[in-house]
């Protein structure tokens, strides 16, 4: 009977062993408490960067360089075929204001684009007149000029 027990003990013991090691590895894996106070701030950091970015794409906090006001005339697109003016005058929109303001980002705002398509694919307004303002970035978005 006593090598029995011994034989259950020693599996018992054995068993126990291994749980005992799992539980440690467990514990290896999962960050202590000071890392984790550590990784924290960094992950604030990011997060309060990526914050600043969306403000910035949002056009919140633009820092103006350049304003002007345009009136764009869309003459030529009354040339095209009727399924493709607004496009068309969209792209002509594009094109004139890196012509003026002399850069390759072009941002045009809801507005405007509303403005373009409000009558459809086949009637883009003849003329529109618009505000386009260039940030520190080079970038330029268009909006619609507000009668002051």
């Amino acid at each position: 009977m006593t090598e029995e027990k011994e034989e259950v003990a020693s599996e018992v013991l054995g068993e126990g062993e291994v749980a005992e090691g799992v539980e440690e590895e467990e514990a290896e894996e999962e960050p202590s408490a000071e890392e984790a106070a550590e990784e924290k701030p960094e992950e604030k950091e990011a997060e309060e960067a990526a914050e600043e970015e969306e403000a910035e794409e949002e056009g919140e906090e633009i820092e103006v360089v350049e304003e002007r006001i345009y009136t764009i005339p869309f003459r030529r697109v009354w040339a095209t075929p009727r399924g493709k003016r607004t496009p068309r005058a969209s792209r002509m929109l594009r094109d004139f204001v890196k012509r003026h303001m002399k850069t390759e980002k072009v941002e045009i705002s809801n507005e405007v684009n509303q403005e373009l398509w409000a009558r459809g694919i086949s009637k883009p307004p003849r003329q529109i007149k618009v505000r386009l303002v260039k940030d520190k970035e080079g970038r330029v978005i268009v909006y619609p000029a507000t009668a002051a």
